[in-house]
């Protein structure tokens, strides 16, 4: 990780390079800028040695565990960095501390003079430190010496053919067992090749499953191999295995392209079977095929933890293996635990214990096989299995169960330095927390992790990052939206266990709950998830800390205040669901702040000190209780995120009645602004508006008819806008949405209006222009059957809700309507009686729910045409219908409604 620290510190002293000029030019006396030469000279040495020196620290990373010199000079070095870093940050700080009358600002200039050379003197010392490391790195480099055992991922692999998967490690395989079994000797006699591949996060199983598989068919076939790719494969080296594994006899002077034409020889005409077993890249397919004869009869397995890799995979050969269920991983634990008890049960006073255990494991095999095998070796009492509990997290961390360390810790060294840092930081986040794409990217971005990459904007890096961390099972999503999107995730305890313990080693982050010991003084990043602060704050390092979040909701302000009072040095503060109604003075002190994080927390007011944090990027105040912005907001000219959305308690959330708040009128200054939530129209703002030409997501409500044209023009300029929400006034409002000009790149639209009848059809007509549209949501349209039948042209539509928008009675979707459409809600239509679906209508609906509609007495005519639907929601409809449906179980089989939907898995109706 220190090349990950490393290329952060690199950025920020661009960064700090960069206001050189500036800096120069607002100087008043001559003693200060020539001070403030000579530490901008070093800052550019600082920044062109560290610049040398990251290349190396790549490769070191990988080093570091096996060459103790290297990890010496990499540990070294994270410690310099941090140092530089401390430096760079005070700079910044004490550049931006210019608040305060002539008297004061003189007076702080002269400290300045003092301040600037002392910050020079200590970054040459650094450097001269810095430099004599790398001398003796040099001087006592071992790296020649053979020690051996240095190729772990390699030794680790082989170990695998001498300890295969014992039968009673077979648990839940089943199914997945017979589909590829199927896969690979189904068709045999059809010739042709076949790629099945298995994926999932590490420890899930894919070896053990494919393992038995191979073992069951591979005598099917006449030549067969069983080939372990490591993450740092030479492609030579893996076609020499191959050969070998296929008994082919080579030479060591055979090149890589003799070696696939004699692999290519031996398997021609031969039918033939190849797994390649933990693949971690797509080229190590596109390297080797080659070699395998295309007109033979061939079945491949690849293994992998990354999902671009699986969909190699032949039509629909691929099985993605989760996390056993609760029975299951039962089953496997008492075996393991059990494994020489005759029944292989649990006896009774451990049985809540045990479940314990099985909580930690969350249904990875592979650490509920090494727990069960931790806990044969020890008394089945009560008291010696409480015991280990406790150390539980102690035994994984400090390798005593190697399995699991190892199995897991390849995926965090094959990840690259920018995905490291942000895979790391969802640490800070508690056990079994669930965090939302926008959060974590929110962070991501803040803490400098994120940066542009051609076309792309800092929110499409992020969310590619956070993907990229799902595609290789490393997180765990746990919702989707409707586009499709991450919308909530979260980390495996036992992975969280092993990264958290990376992060603490290296002073990446830390977690306080009260209960384990903390001694570390150089943490960067810390997460509070206890109430005692008091005793935390002397053991830290007040030069050290740059990122606080407090997942403690009863933190008392005073605490609070005291505990930040040293710490002025914060990049991110995040106060999320901390239950306080103002903020501590000293938060408008931390100059360097990027990340304020208000959500969900009791904020009545922002003081107009707030004007004092110029480097702010994110103010997240979703809901808060916030109702104003000062004026002071408006000269926070690097914002980015401006969200403060107030949730009135007992809100209908089907009505998104949500409550803006009001903006200053200067509100146009903040030009790098990329998201606006939500704010309230007034005519002073939407002039402003115009000039927010980089949003991408804005949300405004109480828009009158009156504001609509100046609202049109200034969202006409939004030219990158993806998200858009407008609420009227209230449900009388009209607006004439013909004069809405929205960008190609607008992909969900939310209307809370009444809106005029005979332009919309003009609206839809250049809507369906806009190929990103995805989702519609309409609110108190007052729609009825000729204007509804307007938007079924939107074709692209994946997402459509209407929430008090319909006032038609019958609703039709006629043939090819809408056939992206996989959700589609209607509440709150008081006359519609009759739905009909006609035959190739919404051919990829998922989900259909039908609220409030009291007229409704008959299902959906056509319903059974939707043969896509998984879950249909009937609520608050006519008694007739519900009458219908309330059947017992025998009567359904029998009834000609639960016929129609006898193919929806999920039908909720009351």
């Amino acid at each position: 990780m220190a090349e990950g620290v490393v290329a952060l510190l690199i950025a920020k002293l661009g960064f700090a390079l960069a206001k050189e000029a500036a800096t120069f030019g607002a100087s008043l006396l001559c003693k200060e800028a020539s001070a403030l030469k000579g530490l901008f000279g070093e800052i550019r040495e600082a920044k062109e040695e560290l610049e040398s020196m990251q290349a190396y620290l790549q490769g070191a990373e990988r080093l570091k565990d096996t060459d103790e010199t290297t990890g010496i000079f990499v540990n070294k070095v994270r410690g310099f960095a941090f140092e530089i870093e401390d430096v760079v940050d005070e700079f910044t700080y004490k550049l931006e501390d210019t608040h305060g009358g002539f008297t004061t600002k003189m007076k702080k200039m002269v400290k300045h003079i003092k301040a600037w050379r002392r910050l020079t003197l200590k970054l040459q010392d650094i450097k001269g430190r810095l430099q004599g490391a790398d001398r003796r790195k040099v001087r006592y480099d071992m790296r020649g010496i053979d020690r051996g055992g240095c190729n772990n991922v390699q030794s680790r692999s082989a170990d695998h053919s001498l300890n295969p998967p014992r039968e009673e490690d077979l648990v839940g395989i089943e199914e997945n067992k017979d589909k590829l079994m199927h896969w690979l000797v189904g068709d045999l006699e059809e010739q042709g090749s076949k790629i099945a591949t298995i994926w999932g996060m590490g420890g899930v199983g894919k070896t053990t499953l494919v393992h038995h598989v191979y073992k069951a068919v591979k005598m099917d076939f006449a030549k067969y191999a069983w080939i372990t790719v490591s993450s740092s494969y030479q492609v030579e080296d893996l076609l020499r295995q191959i050969a070998t594994e296929l008994g082919v006899a080579i030479g060591l002077a055979d090149a890589n392209r003799n070696l696939v034409e004699v692999i290519h020889n031996h398997l021609q005409g031969s039918e033939y079977l190849i797994v390649l077993d933990d693949v971690w890249h797509l080229d190590v397919w596109f390297k080797v095929r080659n070699a395998f004869p295309t007109e033979s009869t061939s079945r491949f397995v690849i293994t992998t933890r990354i999902q671009e890799v699986a969909l190699l995979a032949t039509k629909n050969c691929t099985i993605k293996l989760e996390p056993l269920e609760r029975h299951h991983a039962w089953q496997l634990f008492c075996n393991e635990a059990f494994w020489n008890n005759e029944k292989k049960t649990c006896p009774d006073e451990l049985q809540i214990l045990a479940q314990m255990f099985l909580d930690k494991c969350g249904g990875l095999p592979i650490a509920i096989a090494c727990v069960g095998r931790l806990l044969s070796c020890r008394h089945p009492t009560y008291s010696e299995w409480k015991s280990l509990y406790k150390e539980l997290e102690l035994q994984l961390s400090n390798n005593v169960i190697l399995d699991v360390n190892a199995v897991l810790k390849v995926s965090l060294e094959d990840l690259p330095t920018d995905l490291k840092n942000c895979f790391l930081y969802c640490t800070m986040f508690p056990e079994d927390y669930l965090f939302q794409r926008r959060q974590v990217m929110r962070h991501w971005i803040a803490s400098g992790f994120i940066k542009e990459a051609g076309n792309k904007t800092l929110d499409e890096v992020a969310e590619g990052y956070l993907n990229k961390l799902v595609n290789r099972s490393l997180l765990q999503v746990v919702e989707r939206n409707r586009a499709g999107q991450v919308y909530r995730c979260r980390m495996h305890d036992i992975l969280r266990v092993l990264a958290l313990t990376k992060s603490e080693e290296e002073s990446f982050c830390h977690v306080y709950n009260g209960l384990t010991p903390f001694s570390t003084k150089k943490t960067r990043r810390l997460s509070i998830q206890s109430t005692n602060v008091e005793q935390l704050a002397p053991l830290l390092c007040a030069t050290s800390l740059r990122s606080l979040h407090v997942f403690e909701s009863h933190l008392r302000i005073d605490s609070l205040e005291a505990f930040l009072k040293p710490f002025n040095l914060l990049s991110t503060l995040d106060l999320q669901g901390v239950q306080i109604k103002r903020l501590p003075k000293i938060v408008f002190n931390l100059f360097n702040l990027r990340f304020l994080g208000l959500r969900d927390t009791h904020i009545e007011y922002l003081p107009k000190e707030i004007g004092r944090l110029q480097n702010l990027e994110v103010l997240d105040a979703y809901n808060s209780m916030l109702s104003a912005l000062p004026v002071q907001v408006a000269t926070l000219r690097k914002l980015k995120y401006l969200y403060v959305v107030t949730i009135p308690a007992g809100a209908d959330e089907r009505v998104l009645t949500f409550e803006g708040i009001q903006v200053p009128k200067g509100i146009g200054n903040l030009t790098d602004l990329l998201a606006l939530q939500l704010i309230e129209a007034s005519s002073e703002v939407l002039f402003q508006l115009g000039y927010l030409t980089k949003m991408r997501s804005f949300s405004i409500t109480k828009v009158r008819s009156g504001h609509w044209a100046d609202l049109c023009g200034a969202i006409a300029k939004m030219v990158h806008l993806v998200h858009v929400t407008i609420h009227s006034l209230d449900q009388r409002e009209v607006l004439q949405l013909e004069s809405l000009c929205l960008p190609p790149t607008v992909s969900e639209v939310v209307i809370y209006a009444q809106l005029d009848q005979r332009v919309l059809p003009q609206f839809v007509s250049s809507s369906s222009k806009l190929i990103n549209l995805t989702g519609l949501h309409l609110g108190w349209s007052k729609l009825d059957e000729n204007s509804f039948a307007c938007l079924l042209g939107l074709h692209g539509l994946v997402t459509l809700v209407l929430n008090k928008a319909y006032d038609g009675k019958e609703l039709n979707f006629p043939a090819t309507s809408l056939p992206k459409l996989k959700y589609l809600r209607i509440w709150d239509a008081p006359n519609l009686s009759r739905v009909t679906i006609k035959q190739r209508a919404m051919q990829n609906i998922v989900q259909l729910i039908l609220t409030d509609c009291p007229e409704l007495k008959h299902l959906p005519h056509g319903i059974e045409h939707l043969s896509t639907l998984e879950y249909l929601k009937l609520c608050d409809i006519s008694e007739e219908l519900t009458r219908k449906l309330q059947l017992n179980e025998e009567s359904k089989e029998c009834n000609e409604d639960w016929m129609k939907i006898s193919h929806v898995r999920w039908v909720d109706f009351n």
